[in-house]
């Protein structure tokens, strides 16, 4: 009983400091690219093109990159649900 206290208060803080990082990281992350497209009015693409962007083609850029964001956490949400859906089913079974 001890072990499954012990890991469901490690998985919580894991989960708080994990969020708190991730937050700030992706800030971070995020306030420099918007620099840099901003700054230079262009943005290169991966191909190694680039390209001026308008103001809207910016934002539009921004929304599609974060749409992508949400759907891998979306997906991430769910392979966790997943996992720990049978790992509460297998204790139960116990």
């Amino acid at each position: 009983m001890s072990q499954q206290n012990g890991f469901g208060s490690g998985f919580v803080l894991g989960s708080l400091i994990g969020g708190v990082v991730g937050g700030v990281l992706g800030t971070v992350i995020a306030t420099r690219k918007e620099k840099q497209i901003v700054g230079t009015g262009t943005y290169q693409l991966q191909t190694g093109q680039e390209r001026s962007l308008e103001t809207e083609e910016s934002i539009e850029l921004a929304r599609h990159g974060l749409e992508d964001k949400i759907a891998q956490l979306n997906s991430a949400i769910d392979d966790v649900r997943q996992q720990l859906g049978t790992v509460k089913a297998s204790s139960e079974q116990d």
